[in-house]
C-alpha cells in the first residue's frame, strides 16, 4: 500500500496494537479496516490522501495510548455510517454489539452543529457532548479523530479553519483535560492556536527559535548534574528535558507576563520507581539546589481531579538559570500523558478482563464524576456507562433540527414543546410534526436523539388545545401570551366602546372623564392605566355602569360640599376674592381651567363639577359640555387687573406656503404682548398648518394677535384650536 504523508499503513497500526492486545482481538481490528477499506473505496480527504488514512491515523493515535481492540475497531468504522454503502443493519451483521454502540456514539456526536460558542453555551455543550457519549471510549475515538483534523487542517479553507480551531479549544480541549490525556490536549491546543490566531503562534515560535540553542544546552548541563546527584543517593531514574507548549506559553503571555518570566521554558521531568522516590529526589534535588518560594506543588498527596499527580517545583540550578523540576512515578507519567485512556489497556492487575478494568477504574477515574455531574460511580459495570445519561441528563433529552442543531427538552417533551424551543414563530404556525421521517400527533412523546422536522403554514394559528397538550411550562406560556394578546385587543376595544355609551348615556364629557375622573378611578381599582380599565370592562370584571356609578352616585365629597355651599352663600363684594375666577360669587375653590378649549380672561364660561379634581372651567361654546346639564354651574372671572395673569391658548394657523410665515407670526406677538412657548407644523393636502402654543393676558389681546396674523401674506385662516 502507498503511503500517505505520515507512513501510516495497516501493518504498521498492527504492529504497535501487537505490543498490547491479544491475537485473538487483533482480528476484530483487521476485520475492521477491511470493511473500512470496501466501504470507503474512492473516497478522497481535502488533503488529497484517501479516506482510508484519516482512519489508520486515527486508530494509531488510539494505539499509541493502548485503547483496547474495540476501540480501535470503532475507530477505524467510525466514518462508515455516514456512507450510502452501508446501513446499520450491515453493521451489526459483521461485529459485535461494543463495536457498533461505540460506531454510532460517534456518529452522533459527529452530527452535531455549534454555532454560538460564548463560553455559557460553550459549558452546556460540553455538557451535551459527554452526554451524548454513553461510554467514555467514544469520547476517546472523538479526541483522536479531532486531532488528525487538526494535523491535516491546512487542506479546508481560512475561514472554515478558524471555526474548527475555535471550536477544538472551546470544546474538546476542555473534555481532554478533564479525562487527563494531557499529550492529545497539548497537540490540540498548540494546533488550534496555529490556526486560531496565526499571527500570536508563530512569533512565540519565532521567539523559541531564537533561544533554543542556548536553553538545549542549558537543559543538558541540568541534566546531567541532578542525574549525577541522585545517582550519589542510589536512587534509579529517567530524565527527560521537557518542552513548554506553545499554546501554554501563549496563555501565560496573555495574562500580562513576559517572554523572559516565563520559568518553565527551562525544565526537566524526572521519573522514579515509587511514590517513596519521588519525595527523596526532591529532597536530594533541593539540598542543592535552591528552590523558589511559592513554586513547590505536592499533586503526589493531593492530585488534581483528572488524576494528575506529580511533584512540581522550581529551583535556581546551574549557571543561576531557573528551571522546572516534575517529579513522578513511570505510572503517574503514564496517567499524566494519557489520563482515561491509560485504563481501557487490558494490563490492569495482571487480568485481561473487563470487569477487573472496570473495577481499576472505578478507584481510579473519580474525575469522572466531575465531569458528568454524577452523585456516585455505580460498583454494577453495566450500570457504569448508562449512568453518564441518565445523571447527566437528569430526566433530560437532546433532539435534533433536520440540520443537526441540538435542542434541550426535558423527558416527556413533545413536538410542541420542541417547536416553541425553536421559536415562536415556528409553534404559532405549526401544522405538523415529522419524527425519524414518520409523521407523529402532536402529543408523540419524544426521545433521545429524535430527528424532528416541523411543519408550518404562514396563515396557521395555534389551537387552545395546546395550552393543555404541552408538556414544557415554556410552550404553555407562549400559547397563553398568543392567546392573551388577541384576546386583550379584543377586550379592549370592546370595553372602551361600552364606557363611551355609559358616559353618553349619563350626559358625562368623555374629555373631562379623561382629565378629571380617570387618575382617581385608577387609584380606586388599582388599575395601572385607562387601558387596563378597558379591558377589565371588556372582559366583564367590571360593568361600564360601576365606573359610572364612582362619578354619579359617590357620597358627597369634598367638591359637593363645596357646591352645597355655593347654592347656600350669600352674594359678597367681588373685590376681597383672591381667585380670577369666581364660582357663584364664592373664592377660595379649586379651578382647573379646561385644557380642551383654553378659556382666557374675558372669554364666556361655564364651570362643570368633577369628581377629586374641583371645578373644570370651559368656554362656553366648547363641545364638550354642550349636553351637559347636570353638574353644570356658574362662573365668572374675577376683576384681575392687578393680577396681570397670563393664560394658556393655542392657534391654528393654514397657509398656503410657509415662507417666512413662522418669522412674521413671531413678529406680530410684540404688539399683542404674547409669549410663544412651542410651535408645531406640518404638511396636508397642499396647506401648511402651523399650531402656535403661547401665553396672553386677556381675549382682547388675544383677538388682537388673530386679527395681525390674518393680514400676513399667504395666511389663509387663523382659528381658535378646541380638542
Amino acid at each position: 500500500m502507498k503511503k500517505d504523508k505520515t507512513g501510516i499503513t495497516y501493518e504498521e497500526l498492527e504492529t504497535k496494537a501487537k505490543e498490547y492486545i491479544k491475537p485473538s482481538e487483533l482480528a476484530e481490528i483487521k476485520k475492521a479496516y477491511e470493511f473500512a477499506l470496501e466501504m470507503h473505496d474512492g473516497d478522497i480527504r481535502l488533503s488529497g490522501n484517501p479516506y482510508i488514512y484519516h482512519l489508520l491515523n486515527v486508530a494509531l493515535i488510539l494505539a499509541n495510548i493502548e485503547a483496547d481492540a474495540d476501540t480501535i475497531a470503532a475507530a477505524l468504522l467510525h466514518g462508515v455510517l455516514n456512507h450510502e454503502k452501508c446501513e446499520i443493519d450491515k453493521l451489526s451483521e459483521n461485529f459485535s454489539p461494543a463495536v457498533v454502540d461505540l460506531v454510532k456514539g460517534i456518529t452522533k456526536i459527529k452530527q452535531l452543529k455549534f454555532n454560538d460558542l460564548s463560553e455559557s453555551i460553550a459549558a452546556n455543550y460540553k455538557k451535551i457532548i459527554v452526554g451524548l457519549s454513553e461510554d467514555v471510549r467514544i469520547l476517546i475515538i472523538m479526541l483522536a479523530d479531532r486531532l488528525h483534523d487538526m494535523r491535516t487542517l491546512w487542506a479546508v479553507e481560512e475561514d472554515e479553519q478558524k471555526r474548527i480551531a475555535h471550536e477544538t479549544l472551546e470544546l474538546l480541549t476542555p473534555i481532554a483535560h478533564r479525562l487527563g490525556m494531557n499529550q492529545i490536549k497539548s497537540e490540540l491546543e498548540d494546533l488550534s492556536l496555529r490556526y486560531y490566531k496565526p499571527d500570536v503562534y508563530f512569533s512565540i515560535v519565532d521567539q523559541l527559535n531564537q533561544t533554543k540553542v542556548e536553553r538545549d544546552n542549558n537543559v543538558a548541563l541540568m541534566i546531567d548534574k541532578v542525574s549525577e546527584l541522585l545517582n550519589q543517593y542510589n536512587i534509579k531514574h529517567k530524565i527527560k528535558g521537557r518542552a513548554k507548549s506553545i499554546y501554554s506559553i501563549y496563555k501565560k503571555l496573555d495574562k500580562g507576563k513576559r517572554f523572559s518570566d516565563i520559568y518553565d521554558l527551562l525544565a526537566l521531568r524526572i521519573f522514579v520507581d515509587t511514590e517513596q522516590d519521588c519525595y527523596q529526589a526532591l529532597g536530594i534535588i533541593h539540598s542543592k539546589y535552591r528552590p523558589m518560594p511559592k513554586r513547590f506543588k505536592d499533586y503526589v498527596a493531593m492530585p488534581k481531579t483528572n488524576m494528575y499527580q506529580s511533584l512540581h517545583t522550581t529551583v535556581f540550578g546551574e549557571n543561576g538559570q531557573l528551571y522546572e523540576i516534575q517529579i513522578r512515578t513511570y505510572e503517574m507519567d503514564e496517567v499524566a500523558e494519557n489520563g482515561i485512556a491509560a485504563h481501557w489497556s487490558y494490563k490492569e492487575n495482571g487480568s485481561n478482563t473487563k470487569a477487573n478494568i472496570q473495577s481499576a477504574m472505578e478507584q481510579k477515574l473519580q474525575f469522572f464524576k466531575e465531569i458528568m455531574e454524577l452523585k456516585s460511580l455505580n460498583s454494577s459495570e453495566q450500570e457504569f456507562v448508562s449512568s453518564v445519561s441518565e445523571d447527566v441528563f437528569n430526566n433530560t433529552i437532546y433532539v435534533f433540527t433536520p440540520k443537526g442543531d441540538v435542542i434541550e427538552l426535558p423527558y416527556g417533551a413533545n413536538p410542541i414543546d420542541f417547536a416553541y424551543r425553536v421559536h415562536s414563530g415556528v409553534g404559532d404556525t405549526m401544522v405538523g410534526a415529522i419524527v425519524n421521517n414518520n409523521i407523529v400527533p402532536l402529543n408523540y412523546v419524544l426521545q433521545n436523539n429524535d430527528i424532528i422536522k416541523i411543519n408550518t403554514n404562514k396563515n396557521s394559528t395555534p389551537s387552545r388545545e395546546w395550552i393543555d397538550m404541552a408538556f414544557t411550562s415554556q410552550a404553555r406560556n407562549k400559547i397563553r401570551g398568543y392567546f392573551n394578546k388577541i384576546d386583550k385587543d379584543e377586550y379592549l376595544k370592546k370595553g372602551q366602546e361600552a364606557l363611551l355609551k355609559e358616559l353618553k348615556k349619563n350626559k358625562i364629557s368623555y374629555n373631562d372623564f379623561i382629565e378629571n375622573e380617570v387618575d382617581y378611578i385608577l387609584e380606586e381599582l388599582k388599575l395601572a392605566d385607562i387601558n387596563e380599565l378597558y379591558i377589565n370592562i371588556g372582559n366583564s370584571k367590571y360593568t361600564p355602569k360601576q365606573i359610572v356609578n364612582f362619578i354619579i352616585t359617590e357620597e358627597k365629597d369634598k367638591e359637593e360640599l363645596i357646591l352645597d355651599k355655593v347654592i347656600k352663600t350669600k352674594v359678597h363684594d367681588n373685590s376681597a376674592n383672591k381667585n380670577d375666577i369666581l364660582v357663584s360669587n364664592i373664592d377660595l375653590i379649586k379651578v382647573n381651567l379646561a385644557s380642551c378649549c383654553k378659556p382666557v380672561y374675558g372669554d364666556d364660561i361655564i364651570g362643570y363639577i368633577t369628581k377629586g379634581n374641583g371645578i373644570t372651567v370651559h368656554r362656553k361654546i366648547c363641545p364638550n359640555v354642550n349636553d351637559l346639564n347636570e353638574r353644570i354651574i356658574n362662573v365668572e372671572w374675577n376683576n384681575i387687573d392687578a393680577n396681570q395673569k397670563r393664560y394658556d391658548a393655542e392657534i391654528k394657523i393654514t397657509a398656503m406656503s410657509d415662507k417666512d410665515i413662522l418669522l412674521n407670526v413671531i413678529a406680530k406677538t410684540s404688539n399683542s404682548n404674547i409669549t410663544v412657548t412651542s410651535v408645531n407644523s406640518s404638511h396636508q393636502n397642499n396647506n401648511y398648518i402651523f399650531d402656535i402654543h403661547f401665553r396672553v393676558e386677556n381675549l382682547e389681546y388675544l383677538t388682537k394677535f388673530i386679527n395681525d396674523i390674518e393680514t400676513i401674506k399667504d395666511v389663509k385662516s387663523v382659528e381658535r384650536t378646541i380638542k
